[in-house]
């Protein structure tokens, strides 16, 4: 199927309540019509998600994403500064049948961001409304960052998929609250500092969590255990970080120890150790500052430390 041919058929899926698996920059998503319950509903059973949990509503650019929340002048800042491309912002709902009570949780709120993969504003562009597209995975599971994992996780309940290669950044969106004061609620590949530079101090995540998703306390899960800041003992797997000797059973997430490729390797290489069957998977450990928050955080909710 030519790609226009595989969009055409992914708008036409989505107009008839299905789900897409969709490719975005960040992660691969399981796409659904953000304005039809039942179209959301399928999304939270094919992903066995918890329905508290908020999903974030994908829009081709700006003028789309004003017609769906109230922007202020910070967000009008950020969205500027950042879109299309891995922010998340929530926002003040303008149009509560836009993006419908069930995918915003019930919450006054929408989560909203416009993604920079290529693919993905081309459906959305076609589509003409905001789509949910959490990550393609099984509630709790990690990440899929390629076409082979979204469709492992949850293809048999998309009626249309698109194959948009390798996803560059790896790691869910940077989520930001615009309520009151201005929250971090999620760490991303547009760091604190990026956005800090922009609105001044941002406020910890705790008063406005549950507007977020990706905040359950065990989530990115592989199967077995993950051990932090680790060095692998008998029968576990080993993702390194840094120059380390090759061996079997040892996945480095960068050899050179760049954390943006580590950010890009890190659900991958997940998966991978996991699949290897081990008694646990141990850890190096990852610094920070800068973009290892966000990989940080992964890593602590993948283990199950993050409430």
């Amino acid at each position: 199927m030519t790609d226009d041919a595989a969009l055409a058929t992914a708008v036409a899926a989505l107009r008839a309540g299905g789900l897409v698996i969709l490719p975005t920059e960040t992660v691969y998503g399981l796409a659904a019509n953000a304005s039809d319950p039942r179209a959301v509903a399928a999304v939270y059973e094919a992903k066995g998600r918890p329905s508290f949990n908020p999903l974030i509503a994908h829009v081709a650019d700006l003028a789309a994403a004003r017609r769906i929340a109230r922007f202020d002048a910070r967000a009008e800042r950020l969205a500027e500064a950042f879109w299309p491309g891995p922010l998340t912002l929530v926002l003040p709902v303008a149009d509560d049948q836009a993006v419908c009570d069930l995918a915003r949780a019930g919450l006054d709120t929408v989560a909203v961001r416009a993604p920079a993969h290529p693919l993905a504003r081309r459906l959305l562009s076609a589509f003409g409304g905001p789509v949910v597209a959490p990550s393609a995975n099984r509630s709790g599971r990690p990440s899929p960052t390629t076409f082979a994992d979204a469709l492992e996780e949850t293809g048999a309940a998309a009626a249309a998929a698109l194959d948009g290669g390798p996803c560059a950044v790896g790691l869910e969106s940077t989520v930001v609250a615009l309520l009151d004061e201005a929250r971090l609620l999620r760490p991303g590949a547009v760091t604190r500092a990026e956005i800090e530079a922009l609105i001044g101090p941002l406020a910890e995540a705790e008063a406005d969590a549950k507007r977020s998703p990706g905040r359950l306390a065990r989530h990115y899960a592989p199967k077995a255990p993950v051990r932090l800041d680790a060095t692998p003992g008998p029968g576990e797997a080993y993702l390194a970080f840094g120059p380390t000797p090759k061996a079997e059973g040892v996945w480095n997430l960068s050899p050179a120890g760049d954390l943006r490729e580590a950010a890009a390797n890190l659900f991958a290489h997940l998966r991978a150790a996991d699949r290897s069957a081990p008694s646990a998977i141990a850890v190096a450990p990852i610094p920070h500052e800068g973009l290892g928050e966000a990989i940080n955080d992964r890593l602590k909710r993948a283990a199950g430390f993050v409430g």
